[in-house]
C-alpha cells in the first residue's frame, strides 16, 4: 500500500513540475518526437524510459509532442532526429523533397475500423454503399482507410453520404448521426460499445466492428529519420531502435507495469490506490495474466467486475492497442505496403501514381526478431 501511495506522488509531482522529462547529466540528450499528446498508447516509451533502455544505450529520452506534419519537417531538420510519424505522412513529405525514412514500425497493423449499426449488413467494403458514413473530415488515417475501403468495394465518394464529423462519432453515432463510422479500432469501439451497454445509445443495440487492415494492409506509424540521419548516424540509429523495440515488446508482455509507468506522464489517468495495487499484482503475474490474447481478456473481465468501466477505460484501450503493436516480424514493413499506401494517396491526388516507394523505407535498423535469433 505504501508502493502504491508512492505511484500517486510521483504521478502528481511529476505533472505538477515537468520532470518527467528532466535531463540527466550523464546521458546525451534524446529529443523524440511523438504526435498527440500524452496518452497511454505511447506505453512503448515510457517502458523504455522507466525500464532504462534508452539509458543503457547512453541516452536521456525527452518525448515532445505536436503535430504530424510538423514533427515530420522537424525529424528531416535533425531536430528531433527521432519520431513516431505515419507512413502517409512520409510519403507526402518525400513526395514535397522532404528525405525521411521509416526505419522500424511501431504499429503492425493498420488501427482504423469500420463500426456499423447492428442489423445493417457488412461483410465487405462494397457493403459501404449507399450509408451515412463518418469520419473526422477529408483528411488524415481515417479518410485514407475510407478511400481505400472504396475502392476495394468498386465505389466512389458518390455511392456513400460522407459525413465530416469531427473527433466526436461516439456522439455523432449514438445519436443516430451516421449508420457507420470510421474510427481508430483501439478506442472508439469501446467507447461506444460501453454506451451500448448502458443504454446510453438511442435505439442502437450491438455494433458490427470491421477492421480495414485485413483487407487495406498499409502502413502505420513508426520511427522515422532523415537520410542524413540514416547515413551518418547508424550506430546511434540502431541503439535507439533497439530501446524501442525493447519498450514495445515491454508493454506487450506486460501491460500493466505498462500502465503504472505510465502514471507519469499522462495526466488524468485513473490511479485509486486499490486499482494500482490490482495492476502491481497482475504486473507481478504477467507470464499468467497477459500470455495470451484469452488470458488479457480475463484479466481484462476481473478488473472491470471489481472497478466499473470508467476506472479500468484505459487500461482497456491499452489492452486493445496491444494485438495491433504484435506481428510475427515486428518492425518490418514491405513493398506491398508501402505501394498499396502509394495507391491510396495517388488515388486522392496527393502523390503520382508512379511514385517511387522504394526509398521511403529501411529494415536494416529492425533489430533481429527473438524466434529468429541463435
Amino acid at each position: 500500500m505504501i508502493r502504491s501511495r508512492l505511484y500517486v506522488l510521483l504521478a502528481l509531482l511529476l505533472a505538477l513540475t515537468g520532470l518527467a522529462g528532466a535531463q540527466d547529466p550523464a546521458l546525451t540528450p534524446l529529443p523524440f518526437f511523438a504526435s498527440y499528446i500524452p496518452n497511454v498508447q505511447f506505453a512503448p516509451l515510457y517502458v523504455a524510459r522507466e525500464e532504462g533502455y534508452f539509458a543503457d544505450a547512453g541516452f536521456d529520452l525527452q518525448i515532445q509532442h505536436g503535430d504530424e506534419n510538423v514533427g515530420v519537417i522537424q525529424v528531416a531538420q535533425g531536430e528531433p532526429r527521432y519520431g513516431l510519424i505515419s507512413g502517409e505522412q512520409v510519403l507526402l513529405a518525400r513526395n514535397g523533397g522532404v528525405p525521411v525514412q521509416f526505419v522500424y514500425a511501431w504499429f503492425q497493423k493498420y488501427p482504423i475500423a469500420v463500426v456499423v449499426q447492428a442489423g445493417i449488413p457488412f461483410t465487405e467494403p462494397a457493403d459501404l454503399k449507399g450509408l451515412k458514413v463518418g469520419v473526422p473530415g477529408p483528411f488524415g488515417a481515417n479518410y485514407t482507410a475510407l478511400v481505400a475501403l472504396l475502392g476495394l468495394g468498386g465505389l466512389t465518394d458518390a455511392d456513400i453520404q460522407m459525413e465530416s464529423i469531427g473527433y466526436v462519432a461516439p456522439d455523432v453515432f449514438c445519436a443516430g448521426g451516421v449508420q457507420a463510422s470510421i474510427v481508430y479500432s483501439n478506442n472508439e469501439p469501446l467507447e461506444i460499445q460501453r454506451r451500448i451497454d448502458a443504454g446510453e445509445c438511442g435505439d442502437i443495440t450491438g455494433i458490427t466492428i470491421y477492421q480495414v487492415a485485413e483487407v487495406a494492409p498499409m502502413v502505420s506509424n513508426g520511427i522515422v529519420i532523415s537520410e542524413d540521419t540514416a547515413a551518418n548516424e547508424p550506430e546511434e540509429t540502431a541503439a535507439v531502435v533497439a530501446a524501442f523495440d525493447a519498450g514495445l515488446r515491454g508493454a506487450i508482455m506486460n501491460p500493466a507495469q505498462a500502465y503504472l509507468y505510465s502514471l507519469k506522464y499522462v495526466e488524468n489517468l485513473p490511479a485509486s490506490e486499490e486499482f494500482i495495487a490490482a495492476l502491481e499484482a497482475l504486473s507481478a503475474d504477467a507470464e499468467v495474466a497477459f500470455d495470451t490474447p484469452e488470458a488479457r481478456a480475463e484479466s481484462l473481465a476481473a478488473l472491470k467486475e471489481q472497478f466499473g468501466n470508467a476506472e479500468v477505460g484505459q487500461f482497456e484501450v491499452l489492452i486493445a492497442t496491444i494485438p495491433f503493436w504484435e506481428g510475427e516480424t515486428v518492425g518490418i514493413t514491405n513493398d506491398e505496403q508501402w505501394t498499396l499506401t502509394r495507391d491510396v494517396l495517388a488515388t486522392l491526388g496527393s502523390i503520382p501514381a508512379d511514385f517511387d516507394v522504394s526509398m521511403a523505407y529501411r529494415n536494416d535498423f529492425v533489430p533481429v526478431q527473438p524466434e529468429s535469433a541463435e
